[in-house]
């Protein structure tokens, strides 16, 4: 988080990232995040479109869920810069390295520069066959 969108969000009561002191500084996540307000916790979420249609390839479908959660975020009266917590499931992990920088682009656009807490975690498979990625996210509405 920048320095600028940090003040930002601490004036208007957003979460914050945290980082211990000595640590390098992550790219593209948070080590930790904190904060206070309302929690809206998503389900795992998967690349489909409206009609359950799923892109070919794992960018597309990282790009699709990654719009999946802003909808949920969106219903739930938060927004991209809410989120605290990401956990990301693959079915192939050298997918997921080989195209770092197509989904680092897709994420930036998707949900700008902001950069929660994350994991990320192989999987053998998901529950609709078709997926290749599945997100659960957890945003912090500020009071």
């Amino acid at each position: 988080m920048s320095v600028s969108a940090l003040k930002s969000a601490v004036m208007e009561g957003g979460p914050i990232a945290v980082h211990p002191a000595h640590w390098p500084q992550p790219k593209g996540y948070a080590n930790g995040m904190k904060g206070r307000g309302t929690l809206l916790v998503t389900g795992g979420l998967v690349g489909w479109n409206e009609a359950g249609d799923f892109p070919e390839g794992l960018v597309a479908q990282i790009r699709q869920t990654l719009i999946n959660v802003v909808a949920v975020l969106e219903a739930g009266g938060a927004r991209p810069e809410h989120l605290m917590r990401m956990t990301w499931y693959v079915t192939d992990i050298e997918s997921y390295r080989t195209g770092l920088r197509e989904i680092g682009q897709a994420y930036r656009e998707v949900l700008g520069r902001h950069f929660p807490a994350m994991a990320l975690v192989q999987v053998v498979s998901l529950v609709e066959r078709a997926a290749l990625v599945e997100i659960e996210a957890t945003a912090m509405i500020p009071d």
